[in-house]
């Protein structure tokens, strides 16, 4: 069989350029959660499938890379299910894994528990721009906070991360899996189908009201419960600055009125709390695809790049699948890649990056001579600044071009005999 050179489909090599603002952007994003409070941690890539396939991923759990079992334990004659032959896989996401952690771990933990966690994560999904089947995440959770201040926590560091690389004009959108919920029973929909009104309702922003509508009597609604739901999201259209407190009102013989007072909260102390040009928003069409989500969504949406970048949620009852006892969570994922994807397209450049100094050595220069040098370039690098050695080039015209490419600005070149530049 031929060699490939070219990687598996739906992975990429990392050039140096990408690399470059990858890492940058990695360390902005460590270096601000920090200073909310939030610890660095890590989780195994693998999980057993069984946690993989626990009902909470959503969509997600049908895009698992599965691995074999291994040795006597993998008997290809008597499976006839997957389950038969794998017992492991690749994680999806970075929220399972977490919980896992966590429930195992809780005892030697702070309580609340503030994590940060950024690594590859894996989905057998259908390539396209933009989309991996191996891709970066970076999520912050807080778990043993039962009040709203998780919420504003994880919106307030990411907002300011993403101020911190340059974005601005941004919306936190922001809703909740309980408002959802009321609005349907609102409506007259059987409690039985939220889940699959909820799918359709997700597709608004493609298909408009008008084909939300249409896919619900299509699926059998009435047309009586199809349009008085209807007439909310048409309420929150209209104003948009008060769409919470109406609708709220509109819906309060089946709202908890604690859950429109915590959004009000939320978005009340966030916009106290700014340090970055955005706008929080409640959007009664934000559904969040994940069923583990229990109270406020939210999602990152950049108007002027055409997408959202990030969102997460409550998801007090997920703990509980590993423990018994349900402990309250929340989670921010932020879109690495795509952040990554938009700095690169818009050609941007790294903030006081060190100075870089390029020392080209001919070929030939004695021990003594090259002892010296580099004594020269250590003192530098001490100094703060990042240097480079290397040989020579015949043509070093050409190699000076290609440094300074990279970013280099000083050069120091030595010769066999003496210095001569």
């Amino acid at each position: 069989m031929a060699l490939s050179k070219k990687p598996t489909t739906g992975m990429k090599d990392i050039l140096p350029a990408e690399m470059k603002i990858r890492d940058y952007v990695i360390r902005v994003i460590q270096e601000t959660y920090a200073d909310f409070g939030f610890t660095h941690i890590e989780t195994p890539c693998v999980e057993n499938i069984a946690n993989l396939n626990c009902k909470a991923g959503g969509e997600n759990e049908k895009l698992i890379f599965r691995i074999l079992k291994r040795g006597e334990k993998l008997d290809l004659s008597q499976a006839t299910t997957e389950d038969d032959v794998t017992d492991l896989g690749l994680r999806y996401d970075l929220t399972v894994p977490l919980v896992r952690f966590y429930s195992n771990n809780s005892a030697a933990l702070p309580a609340p528990f503030k994590a940060l966690q950024i690594g590859p994560v894996w989905r057998a999904d259908r390539p396209q721009r933009g989309r991996y089947r191996q891709f970066y995440q970076c999520d912050i959770d807080i778990l043993g906070e039962p009040s709203n201040l998780a919420e504003i926590e994880l919106i307030t560091a990411t907002t300011t991360t993403l101020g911190k690389l340059g974005f601005n004009n941004f919306v936190i959108r922001l809703n909740d899996r309980r408002m959802l919920k009321a609005m349907a029973a609102f409506a007259g929909f059987p409690e039985s189908d939220y889940d699959d009104i909820f799918i359709i309702l997700d597709k608004m922003d493609k298909i408009g009201t008008d084909g939300v509508k249409e896919e619900l009597i299509a699926a059998g609604y009435s047309q009586e419960s199809v349009t008085k739901y209807l007439k909310l999201f048409t309420m929150a259209e209209e104003d948009k600055v008060n769409a919470l407190g109406n609708i709220a009102s509109e819906i309060s013989e089946v709202l908890d009125p604690e859950v429109s007072d915590g959004l009000k909260e939320i978005i009340k102390s966030v916009n106290a709390a700014k340090a970055a040009d955005f706008t929080v928003e409640f959007d009664p069409t934000l559904v969040r695809g994940m069923n583990y989500y229990t109270g406020p969504i939210f999602e990152v949406s950049m108007p002027e790049y055409g997408g959202s970048c990030g969102g997460g949620g409550r998801y007090d009852e997920m703990v509980g699948k590993f423990t018994g006892a349900n402990v309250p969570a929340c989670g921010f994922s932020i879109g690495f890649e795509r952040i990554v994807l938009l700095l690169l397209e818009n050609g941007y450049k790294i903030p006081d990056e060190k100075e870089k100094v390029a020392f080209l050595i001919e070929k030939g220069v004695d021990s003594d001579r090259l002892s010296q040098i580099m004594k020269e370039t250590a003192a530098l690098r001490a100094e703060g600044k990042q240097v480079l050695v290397s040989r020579m080039n015949k043509n070093k015209k050409f190699q000076r071009t290609g440094l300074e490419e990279q970013g280099y600005t000083q050069f120091k070149d030595y010769y066999r005999e003496e210095l001569k530049h």
